[in-house]
């Protein structure tokens, strides 16, 4: 990993799950950075994160409030700034369904001001989070982060004689994030029976760390152009019910609209362009980018034609037992399988 100390870094949606455990990790990585500039539209969650991370402590952090929506502002939060995290997004299924315009205008339009804005002042790498949602969508919230993943991509096609590169990374469900399922079964535990809206359903697993981690690693290697997508396990709903509940009964609710019964990250229209690297995938742009791999000299095998990373049929599982540590590791430190 490469220095950090004489970086300037702006991570918009900052305050979000995945912006404050970054922050974190730069300011234990280098304490003593240049500038890491939280950008979001959250006052209170700002507040909260400079009453932690004081300025006195801290010379290097400052608080920028603003929305990806307003390309001026993004503008003038990203002067002298060398590298750009996008973390900033709506992100809720069952909500794009019915708010479909403001998903758009935020996940599609914002990165679209964010990629101006950049081209406008002297960033050299945005890096932007994306979902295994986003592959094959079939809601509202996946085909508008598949049209920011493009949107991103082909940033790099207008980028002129400017030393600046464009990269996606793709991952599945943080565990324990806000709003995903483990939460909620906790929730439901403590007031009786556990409800899942289909059987067979398997997801991608990912800790925020190994999110974190993930981006680290692109800010150093990305080559421009491709989406990064890690090797991560799955887990199948009914394991995480075990997991949590010693009731092996649940109701079955049916699935949400929107929602698959397996997730993708790599679908099999990504088959021809996908490089296996060993901890990672990368589907890449073009055919000629893996002469990029060449001249790096970074080792790779081309994956096989009609390829396909499913959460359902990943050769990665986790157990029960697994998920039990995990959720006491990293979700919940008071739980206890009764």
């Amino acid at each position: 990993m490469s220095s950090f100390r004489n970086k300037r870094i702006l991570i918009t949606g900052g305050t979000g799950s995945f912006g404050k455990a970054f922050f974190s990790k730069m300011l234990k990585i280098e304490p003593n950075i240049e500038r890491i500039v939280i950008f979001s539209r959250d006052e209170l969650k700002q507040w909260e994160m400079n009453n932690n991370f004081p300025i006195s402590k801290y010379p290097g952090v400052r608080f920028f409030l603003g929305d990806v929506r307003d390309q001026s502002r993004l503008t003038r939060a990203l002067e002298d700034i060398d590298i750009v995290i996008h973390a900033a997004a709506l992100k809720q299924v069952p909500t794009a369904e019915y708010n479909p315009i403001e998903f758009i205008n935020t996940n599609i339009m914002g990165a679209n001001n964010l990629i101006q804005a950049c081209l406008d002042t002297n960033v050299s790498t945005l890096i932007a989070l994306s979902t295994d949602k986003a592959a094959a969508p079939v809601n509202l919230y996946g085909a508008t982060k598949l049209c920011s993943d493009k949107l991103f991509i082909a940033a790099n096609n207008i980028i002129g004689k400017r030393n600046l590169k464009f990269s996606v990374v793709r991952y599945g469900n943080v565990l324990g994030s806000r709003g995903s399922v483990i939460p909620h079964f906790l929730k439901q535990s403590k007031l009786g029976k556990l409800s899942v809206t289909h059987e067979k359903m398997t997801r991608f697993n990912i800790l925020l760390s190994e999110g974190v981690d993930l981006v680290l690693w692109a800010i150093d290697n990305a080559l421009g152009g491709e989406v990064i997508v890690p090797k991560i396990p799955s887990y199948r709903i009914t394991d995480v019910v075990k997991a949590i509940s010693s009731d092996p009964e649940y109701t079955v609710i049916g699935k949400r609209p929107g929602e698959k019964i397996h997730e993708e990250m790599i679908t099999t229209s990504d088959s021809s362009l996908t490089a296996d690297i060993g901890e990672y995938y990368l589907i890449l742009n073009k055919l000629s980018d893996f002469d990029k791999l060449d001249q790096r000299n970074i080792s790779y095998k081309r994956v096989e034609e009609g390829f396909s990373y499913s959460s359902g049929t990943n050769k990665d599982f986790l157990s029960v037992e697994q998920i039990r540590n995990l959720i006491i590791k990293n979700v919940d430190k008071e739980f206890s399988f009764k």
